[in-house]
């Protein structure tokens, strides 16, 4: 009403208020008031955006290739941006005057592929091929340093490539020399693996060769050592043998010295025992046979002079005519000898 309005940025938008050539108010999601006809709203989107972008650039060997990837910016001066390019709102807030913010993306794409021509050109396709991240990396230091990103007040918050791509004719070349290559490397590996197989047989064989040399070494070397071991045990029998020929060629003589003294004293005693019964025979010479045999009977058994007595009446039996013994002299004489036995035991 009487041209009155109002209008509330978004988070994402920087808002400038410009009233007889001069901003009076701005910031992000600003909400005001404003008056229609003497006033002009600038609204600078200053959220990330990203631009994708796919082109195909020729290398140092002159062979085509396509990179494909994105940048992501931001306005970060929007001040610059809108001194720049038109960001001007029609009247009724939500459209723009111009086409100018759509061109910002065609400049940052502009200078993206100016930036990958320069990296790709010193290059070889297949140096390219594998070199995405040096490729965005060169595209994301030049962009930082243009002058015009600069003047635009752009800030770059990445570029990625995502590829990297022959054309169809050179991939199936590419291909094909990488499958040859493949081929080759198997081929190469199978007659690796062969060789190996081999050289591990010939290495069994000689191990087995070994092996049979060091049992039969080792056979020599047990059976040299049981011929040390025998004859060693036969030497050690000889000695002993000697020693025991020896020991018993002393034994012997210490047995003969023995025998030797041993009938010595035998001599010595006997002629000893013969002297002292040579003495009493001596002292008993012209004395009565029966005194003698009385003096033999002192101190002996009742049996053995009863013996004696038996032996006297044997001497004259011729005078004797009829004797008789009663059984109980005869059993006390058989008892007799059995308790001597006993008492001895």
């Amino acid at each position: 009403m009487f041209g009155l309005r109002f209008i509330k940025a978004q988070p994402t938008t920087y808002l400038l208020k410009y009233r007889a050539g001069r901003v009076v108010e701005e910031g992000a999601g600003l909400s005001t008031f404003y008056y229609g006809p003497a006033t002009s709203l600038v609204a600078i989107p200053i959220g990330s955006r990203d631009a994708a972008f796919i082109f195909q650039q020729i290398a140092r060997d002159f062979q085509t290739l396509t990179i494909q990837g994105q940048v992501t910016y931001r306005v970060g001066e929007p001040r610059k941006a809108a001194a720049m390019l038109n960001f001007t709102l029609k009247r009724d807030g939500k459209t723009y005057e111009s086409d100018d913010p759509e061109q910002l993306p065609q400049r940052v794409l502009g200078a993206v592929e100016v930036l990958a021509q320069q990296a790709v050109k010193d290059m070889t396709l297949k140096e390219a091929l594998r070199a995405s991240d040096r490729i965005a990396e060169a595209i994301a230091t030049g962009l930082q340093r243009r002058a015009d990103i600069e003047a635009l007040g752009l800030e770059i918050l990445g570029v990625a490539v995502r590829a990297v791509k022959p054309t169809p004719e050179t991939a199936k070349a590419l291909e094909a020399e990488a499958r040859e290559a493949i081929l080759k490397t198997a081929d190469e590996a199978i007659f690796a693996r062969r060789n190996f197989a081999v050289e591990r047989e010939r290495a069994i064989r000689e191990s087995e060769l070994d092996t049979e040399i060091a049992v039969e070494q080792k056979k020599r070397s047990i059976r040299e050592t049981q011929m040390d071991a025998e004859a060693s045990v036969a030497a050690k029998k000889n000695d002993l043998r000697e020693a025991g020929m020896v020991a018993d060629i002393g034994l012997e003589a210490k047995r003969k010295d023995f025998v030797s003294l041993n009938a010595a004293n035998t001599r010595t005693l006997a002629d000893a025992e013969a002297y002292r019964v040579g003495a009493l025979m001596k002292i008993f010479e012209g004395v009565d046979t029966r005194v003698i045999q009385a003096l033999a009977a002192t101190g002996m058994q009742p049996g053995q002079l009863i013996a004696q007595a038996f032996s006297g009446l044997a001497e004259k039996a011729e005078k004797i005519g009829q004797l008789n013994v009663s059984p109980e002299l005869l059993n006390s004489l058989m008892q007799q000898p059995a308790e001597a036995a006993r008492v001895r035991k």
